[in-house]
C-alpha cells in the first residue's frame, strides 16, 4: 500500500510540474488571445512578474469576468499562490451608474476622453451601454456590439441593474423611419427631440395615429405612428435582403464621416451596420471585424456568386489588411460609403468600376445570424 501511495504522490507531482511548465506570462498571453484579442472590444493590460520566488500579477482589465478567467487559468496551471494586484475598471463604478442609455438621437463616442479626440463610433437613443470607467465628465463604455469608447456624460442617462431589467420588460417602440421628430403635442410642431432610424423609446399612451413616448432621460413627446414600430414585434422579422438594401439606398448621396454609424452620416462599416440594424441584426463595428464574421468567401470568388446583402471587403492586397466594406446589390453592383454613399461595379468593363478593384474577401450574413459577431437584436440580453 505504501508503494502505491508513493506512486500516486509521484504522479501528482509530475502533473503539477507539467502544469507549471506553462509560465504565468505564457498562460496570460494564451488567455488574452482567447478572450480579449481585440483592444477595440476588450480592456486587458496584465503582466506577470516574479518577486522573491512568488508570482505577482499587476495591470488592468475591464470586467470581473476577465479577472475570474485569469484566476481560473492561474489555478489550472498550478499557480494558486500568486499575488493579485489587478485592477478591474468596472469595480470603480457605483451601482447607480453601472449601466446607461444614450439619451440623444445620436451621440458621438471617441477614442480618448476629450472632444478633440478621433471619433470611434456613434450611439443612438435608447442603446444600452455598460459603464466601465469614469474620466472627469466622460465615461468609457462598452456598446452592444462590444466596441469600447469614451462618451460625454451629457449624452447618457444612467441606470441601475433593476432599472435596466424593467426597461427590457417594458413596452417600447423603435423608430423605423429614416428620420422623425418627437413633438410636444400630437399634431404639434414644437420639438422635444429629433429622431433617427433605430432610436428606442418607452411607450406611454396613444391618441389616434399619434403615440406618446419617453426618451431614456424622461422627456416625453408624441410621434407619428407611421414612423415607429413596437419593438418586440419588430424584432421578430426574418432576414430580408430587400430591407437591408432599402435602407442602404435611402442613404444614397449622404456624406462620409469617420466613425459615423447613423442615418445622418456614416462611414463604410457604419453603412453596413445601419442597413443590417434596420433588419434587426447587430454587426461588428469596423470593416476588419466584420470581415471575420459570416460565411467567408476568399479573394477570387466570381462576383456572379454573390447575393444581395453580402458584405464585400477591400484593402491592401499584399498584406490582406481590410480597410473598406461595401454591400453587394446585384449584377456586379455594390453600394458603399467612400466620400459619399454611392454605387459602383465589380465589373472591370463597367463605367463605374472604381479604384477599389476586386474585393479581398466577402462575407454572407444570410443564414449566419447567431454565429460569432452577428447577433439578432431580439436575442441580445441587453435588449430583451
Amino acid at each position: 500500500m505504501r508503494l502505491k501511495s508513493l506512486i500516486i504522490a509521484f504522479a501528482m507531482a509530475l502533473t503539477t510540474l507539467a502544469a507549471m511548465a506553462v509560465t504565468p506570462d505564457k498562460a496570460l498571453a494564451e488567455l488574452k488571445q482567447r478572450i480579449a484579442p481585440d483592444k477595440r472590444t476588450a480592456i486587458w493590460d496584465v503582466k506577470a512578474t516574479q518577486q522573491a520566488s512568488k508570482w505577482v500579477l499587476t495591470g488592468t482589465v475591464g470586467t470581473q469576468a476577465q479577472k475570474k478567467a485569469i484566476q481560473a487559468a492561474m489555478i489550472k496551471n498550478g499557480y494558486s499562490g500568486y499575488t493579485d494586484k489587478i485592477t478591474v475598471l468596472e469595480d470603480g463604478i457605483p451601482a447607480a451608474r453601472k449601466w446607461a442609455q444614450v439619451k440623444l438621437s445620436i451621440a458621438t463616442l471617441r477614442t480618448e476622453p476629450k472632444h478633440s479626440a478621433e471619433i470611434a463610433t456613434q450611439g443612438i437613443m435608447g442603446a444600452p451601454v455598460k459603464v466601465l470607467q469614469k474620466a472627469d465628465d466622460w465615461y468609457r463604455v462598452q456598446m452592444a456590439d462590444d466596441y469600447i469608447a469614451y462618451v460625454p456624460e451629457s449624452s447618457l442617462s444612467f441606470k441601475t441593474e433593476s432599472q435596466m431589467k424593467a426597461w427590457r420588460k417594458a413596452k417600447r417602440y423603435i423608430v423605423t423611419a429614416y428620420d422623425s421628430r418627437l413633438v410636444t403635442q400630437a399634431h404639434g410642431d414644437e420639438t422635444v427631440s429629433d429622431l433617427v432610424m433605430g432610436n428606442i423609446l418607452e411607450y406611454k399612451t396613444e391618441q389616434g395615429k399619434w403615440i406618446k413616448l419617453a426618451t431614456p432621460d424622461g422627456r416625453v413627446g408624441w410621434v407619428d405612428a407611421a414612423d415607429v414600430a413596437e419593438l418586440s414585434q419588430w424584432s421578430q422579422q426574418q432576414f430580408s435582403a430587400a430591407q437591408i438594401e432599402k435602407t442602404a439606398r435611402r442613404m444614397m448621396g449622404s456624406s462620409y464621416l469617420w466613425g459615423g454609424t447613423s442615418t445622418k452620416v456614416t462611414d463604410c462599416s457604419g453603412l453596413t451596420k445601419v442597413s443590417y440594424l434596420s433588419n434587426g441584426i447587430i454587426l461588428q463595428r469596423d470593416a476588419s471585424q466584420q470581415a471575420l464574421t459570416g460565411k467567408i468567401m476568399k479573394k477570387g470568388t466570381d462576383w456572379h456568386q454573390y447575393e444581395t446583402g453580402d458584405l464585400l471587403f477591400f484593402g491592401n492586397e499584399k498584406t490582406g489588411r481590410v480597410t473598406h466594406v461595401g454591400l453587394y446589390l446585384r449584377d456586379g453592383k455594390y453600394i458603399h460609403c467612400s466620400g459619399q454613399v454611392k454605387i459602383n461595379s465589380l465589373d472591370p468593363t463597367a463605367s463605374d468600376y472604381p479604384y477599389l478593384y476586386s474585393p479581398l474577401s466577402a462575407s454572407r450574413i444570410k443564414g449566419m445570424v447567431g454565429t460569432k459577431g452577428i447577433v439578432a437584436l431580439r436575442n441580445h440580453p441587453w435588449y430583451f
